[in-house]
């Protein structure tokens, strides 16, 4: 290698000298979700005193790593690290929702542990409650760090952005996108392959609402994309597999394709609407 590359490689070591490693944030996140669920502990405790050191623990994890990555606010990272455990409870009583949706939602679910030990999407969606509280408090990096991993555990990509609602349910998950602007309402079901997307916009609309807004009670079958902030799905609504929506619809609307024989073109697809406002 040429001494120059070299140099310039040493340059940018120098210039983030404690970063705070993937690997770090990772083995946080995972110790932190089997303080929350059981099912995910790497280890068992046989006092309570020693459950409450293990919580310092990663209280203590969580301000080290805060202390060697960005804020986008002048609160302290010990500040930081109190507001974020103070919101635990919060963010522990809606995972239980979330899994009661995905239990309730899905037939082939046994049991909740199975939910929880099992189903990427109750990882997906625990690692976003996580990495979302974190983007709230103005923290960079780590919380797209949290969701790069649940998102290479599960194929699911959840940008930490996204506001989503109460008794939230992902089935299958893999091939999710919900991106980072995204407003998800409550009692929402999605399937494997939907997208939560933007339409083309310029760097310069960084601030702007890019993506979607999903209104309460609403399930969107596998494969659907939906783009544009203004694109708003009234509550209670079906959008169908393979739907390509880049406009609102209506409360209690039903969207799909439907196919249609021709004698001469063959096989056709058309968008029908179905609902009216309620």
């Amino acid at each position: 290698m040429h001494q120059e590359f070299i140099n310039k490689l040493y340059v940018r070591q120098q210039a983030c000298p404690s970063c705070p490693s993937p690997e770090m944030v990772a083995n946080w996140f995972n110790d932190l979700l089997g303080t929350l669920f059981p099912d995910f502990s790497r280890q068992q405790f046989s006092t309570q005193k020693e459950f409450e050191l293990h919580l310092e623990k990663l209280r203590l994890q969580l301000n080290q790593i805060l202390s060697r990555n960005p804020i986008k606010s002048d609160m302290e990272p010990d500040h930081v690290t109190d507001r974020f455990f103070d919101e635990l409870p919060a963010i522990h009583a809606m995972l239980e929702e979330d899994i009661t949706a995905i239990f309730e939602g899905d037939p082939a679910a046994k049991s909740r542990t199975e939910v929880v030990r099992t189903y990427p999407g109750f990882m997906a969606i625990a690692a976003h409650r996580i990495a979302h509280s974190l983007y709230q408090l103005k923290v960079e990096l780590i919380p797209r760090i949290i969701s790069e991993y649940a998102h290479s555990r599960t194929g699911i990509d959840i940008h930490p952005g996204a506001t989503i609602g109460h008794f939230f349910c992902i089935d299958h998950g893999t091939g999710v996108v919900i991106g980072e602007t995204t407003h998800i309402g409550d009692h929402v079901k999605i399937y494997q392959g939907v997208t939560l997307g933007a339409l083309s916009v310029e760097k310069r609309d960084v601030q702007t609402k890019r993506h979607p807004t999903i209104g309460d009670h609403v399930v969107i079958y596998a494969g659907a994309t939906i783009l544009g902030g203004n694109t708003d799905i009234g509550h209670s609504s079906v959008i169908g597999g393979n739907v390509w929506l880049t406009h609102s619809v209506p409360s209690g609307s039903k969207v799909y394709y439907q196919a249609q024989m021709s004698h001469s073109n063959g096989k056709k697809d058309t968008i029908i609407f179905k609902g009216q406002s309620a």
